[in-house]
């Protein structure tokens, strides 16, 4: 009796007692109510999105406030950015210039400029080294804003000062060997009739340490929304026939080319000079297609990762997603077809490992206008749903394109673009975004991670000619040719010294390889069996594999109860492997979306995990997210090796 009236105060308390519909006080108690429940939902979605935050261990009430007030000022202020950055408002409403632009950032590759009109020697040379350090933050790349007083008021110049000033920034970029792009131009009426002009200028250097600026984009997306073939004509610069024939230079198997679905990870380059042209388009009139040629002749250069959109196939996404770390993850939607369960299961992943998504709906040309305007719709109630809050930004010109992409996709916007690859609207909209999208690595955390001891994901490995090659990414710190690593672990937790002999990055031969670079390695040593999964490590780091770890995790989805001995598919960075659930530390089990900490074990081989790594697991319908909290490292059995190579 007591749990059956305890439940119906509950249900009083949400829906209120039984009065007239007409009532006044009715009508404001279900405000209430409803507005209570929302904010219960909102933080237990809140809660879950803690998990991701390596800064959060142990999560306390009073941390969720101050995240929550984060994420409002970041909402308010990008909110503010996005309708009026650069003078601009915009979306479909009438351009209007604003009063007052965000004030200039102390940190960053964002410079204002009101004025560059024949500077003396001195603040010419303090002009160029500050231009220097800008340029060190962006990676090589820095926007410069003309005609902009530091407190962000867009003052403007006129016409005489605009062009003085342009030409001290060119002087400035020729002193360092930069390239200079007007990527926008902005209008100002002042108070007195006269008109002024604001200018956006692009600045980009390639660092003397590498070729190009590189980024990293994955794309996902269900099966048959176009994926492969809007790469084939990004890559390629020749148009699809409405039939597929784009995607045949981007699949890597026969039955790819049979079935039309991709069931690999296949790597695909696109490359930029310095004024925003793709280069590849130059290489398409020869049927030798090279990408040793767009590397040589690009200045940035776009890493497509194109991954499987099939159910079958998941694994290899979700392992293409999480050990190949893309910078950006493009989704792709169809218009025709619209949101697919596939498709939102793609966005959580992207979520789960904090990756900023851009959405790209495709095959416009065949779908009716009613049809794109649904899916966008869907997308929007997607994307704005409690829990993931983010801001759809529908690209409808160059302005949006060039204010999402020097953004860096910070804070809770989503540029959505709508694409044909057979007629060609919207590429150069979304080619004009990645021109300026800019690498998220900043200077300073680039600059830390190669002060660490030098660690290499594999992520391929092949055989050439009687010598092994592996191809992945440089986590941390430096590796040069003739370098001496540990390669594991194997299956006895051991790590074997082998030589680095020649690198490669993006098939051009190189030096040096810095952390954040993906690159291909030669080996010199014995013959040994590589997998994907292994590390190449420094000695300095001592590295010691594991078969135990504990991580705190969340349960997703489960038809019922995950208990000890219960198995899953475990993928840890580009560590993927069955693991058995040994314990659940204070709990029997967890059921959907439950939380607690959880002892894995490895069922075949050791890995080398490292604490504070995102982890997730799967089997079937079940799913879940963690981070790993702490490591039960195993003693190799040539741990004498350390002291040998160190001497």
């Amino acid at each position: 009796m007591g749990e059956s009236g305890g439940q119906d105060s509950a249900l009083a308390s949400l829906f209120g007692p039984e009065q007239p519909r007409n009532s006044k006080k009715d009508k404001k108690n279900r405000k209430i109510n409803r507005r209570k429940a929302d904010n219960k939902e909102k933080d237990k979605m809140d809660a879950f999105l803690s998990l991701f935050d390596p800064t959060l261990e142990d999560e306390t009430p009073s941390d969720m406030d101050e995240l929550n007030s984060n994420v409002i000022r970041d909402n308010t202020w990008q909110h503010e950015r996005r309708g009026t950055l650069g003078g601009i408002r915009r979306g479909p409403s009438v351009a209007i210039l604003p009063d007052q632009l965000p004030s200039e950032p102390q940190e960053g590759n964002i410079e204002y400029k009101l004025k560059l009109v024949n500077p003396n020697h001195e603040r010419f040379k303090r002009l160029v080294s500050q231009m220097q350090w800008r340029l060190r933050e962006g990676l090589g790349e820095a926007i410069y804003e003309i005609g902009v007083e530091d407190s962000g008021f867009l003052l403007g110049l006129t016409e005489e000062e605009l062009e003085a000033s342009m030409a001290t920034l060119r002087r400035m970029a020729c002193q360092l060997g930069a390239s200079l792009t007007v990527i926008r131009e902005k209008v100002i009426q002042g108070h007195d009739g006269q008109t002024r002009k604001a200018a956006e200028v692009l600045v980009r250097k390639v660092p003397d340490d590498q070729y190009s600026i590189e980024l990293r984009v994955a794309v996902l997306g269900n099966s048959d929304v176009g994926k492969s073939t809007l790469l084939g004509v990004l890559t390629r610069g020749e148009l699809d026939n409405g039939r597929g024939c784009a995607r045949l230079n981007v699949f890597r198997h026969r039955h790819e080319v049979c079935s039309g679905k991709t069931s690999s990870i296949s790597l695909q380059l696109m490359g930029f000079d310095s004024q925003g042209n793709v280069i590849d388009q130059t290489c398409t009139r020869s049927r030798d297609y090279d990408d040793e040629d767009i590397c040589s002749q690009s200045i940035k250069i776009i890493n497509f990762i194109d991954l499987a959109g099939d159910q079958k196939y998941l694994k290899t996404t979700v392992f293409g997603l999480s050990g190949y770390s893309p910078h950006y993850a493009v989704l792709v939607v169809s218009a025709f077809s619209g949101v697919a369960p596939m498709t939102e299961e793609h966005l959580s992943l992207a979520r789960a490992l904090d990756v900023p998504i851009v959405i790209v709906v495709t095959k416009t040309d065949i779908a009716s206008p009613q049809q794109i305007q649904r899916t966008i719709t869907d997308l929007t109630q997607t994307l704005t749903q409690p829990g993931y809050k983010r801001v759809p930004l529908i690209v409808q010109n160059e302005d949006d394109a060039i204010t999402a992409g020097s953004n860096h996709l910070e804070g809770n916007v989503v540029p959505i673009f709508c694409a044909s690859s057979v007629t060609g609207d919207g590429l150069s909209l979304l080619k004009k975004f990645l021109f300026v999208l800019p690498p998220r690595m900043s200077n300073k955390e680039r600059e830390k991670l190669e002060q660490e001891p030098a660690e290499f994901q594999i992520d391929e490995v092949f055989h050439v000619d009687n010598s092994i090659i592996v191809g992945g990414l440089l986590t941390k710190g430096v590796i040069t040719q003739g370098t001496t690593l540990l390669l594991g672990p194997m299956d006895n937790c051991s790590f074997v010294p082998v030589t680095i002999g020649s690198l490669h990055r993006n098939k051009v031969p190189c030096r040096v390889v810095c952390a954040g670079q993906s690159a291909s390695l030669s080996l010199e040593g014995p013959q040994l069996y590589l997998r994907k999964g292994m590390k190449l490590m420094s000695v300095e780091a001592r590295p010691r594999a594991c078969f135990y770890f504990q991580a705190r995790t969340q349960v997703l989805h489960h038809s019922t109860s995950i208990g000890r001995g219960f198995q899953a598919t475990v993928h840890i960075g580009n560590v993927r492997q069955t693991a058995v659930v040994e314990g659940i530390l204070g709990s029997r089990g967890l059921h959907t979306n439950d939380r607690g900490s959880v002892i894995f074990r490895f069922l075949r081989q050791p890995e080398l995990v490292q604490n504070g790594s995102r982890l997730l697991f799967r089997q079937g319908s079940t799913k879940g997210i963690g981070k790993v909290i702490q490591v039960f490292e195993e003693e190799p059995d040539n741990v004498d090796i350390y002291n040998g190579l160190a001497r």
